[in-house]
């Protein structure tokens, strides 16, 4: 049975933390409901388990013709990591969120199992990977296939004025709402959107149309 150094296993645990955290710090900076630590947690125990499974039993002696199997303990990993993804996914309305949030758990487990291993290349190489598709290979996405942008506003009502007008007039510019949050009381009603936008550059005619009505206060954007 293998035995390994107590420096290498801060090396490995170190590499499981330190790429995990890379993926989650870009989460986090998106408002993801799973970030920075939630990412590193998860890289950090598929490490672990991944040491435990191939170096703990080094002190079992097994015989008879009993093999000991180092994958035993870590393949569980692969159907475990799918209840926290599951946690991560939200609906909303007709819409779906946080799927691409499970989906970055998911591979945080395989890069915390490769790092665990001692499989740096791979680890590496898969961070970096993640990392181009859900910053650069998102923007190039809504640039060529032409998807909609989904922003949150933030609507200040009058006194005592419903919503009816602010949904037609965005239903007006073609914009889908995918949900919203009536807030406050009869007298500073607030109304926070999640709009999906069809094209860019019409954040402004957004706020200009919303404005222009009398019911409104003020609008701002949310993010």
């Amino acid at each position: 049975m293998p035995d390994l150094a107590w420096w290498e296993i801060v090396v490995r645990v170190g590499v499981a933390a330190g790429l995990g955290g890379a993926i989650g710090i870009e989460r986090e900076l998106r408002e993801r409901e799973a970030g920075f630590r939630t990412h590193l947690l998860v890289s950090v125990g598929a490490a672990l388990f991944t040491l435990v499974s191939a170096y703990a039993w080094r002190d079992f002696t097994f015989g008879h013709g009993v093999t000991f199997d180092p994958t035993r303990i870590a393949a569980q990993i692969v159907t475990g990591i799918g209840f926290l993804g599951a946690g991560a996914i939200i609906r909303q309305g007709v819409s779906v969120r946080g799927l691409t949030t499970a989906a970055t758990l998911w591979v945080v487990a395989a890069i915390g199992m490769a790092s665990g291993a001692g499989y740096y290349t791979a680890a590496v190489i898969t961070t970096v990977v993640v990392l181009v598709s859900l910053w650069p290979l998102r923007l190039l996405a809504y640039r060529v296939l032409d998807r909609p942008q989904r922003r949150v506003v933030d609507v200040e009502l009058r006194a005592r004025r419903n919503a009816a007008p602010v949904l037609g007039a965005l239903e007006a510019l073609g914009v889908a709402v995918d949900a919203f949050v009536l807030s406050g009381d009869d007298r500073e009603p607030r109304l926070e959107l999640q709009l999906d936008i069809p094209h860019e550059g019409r954040q402004e005619e957004i706020m200009l149309r919303l404005g222009e009505l009398e019911e409104v206060r003020g609008v701002r954007w949310v993010r």
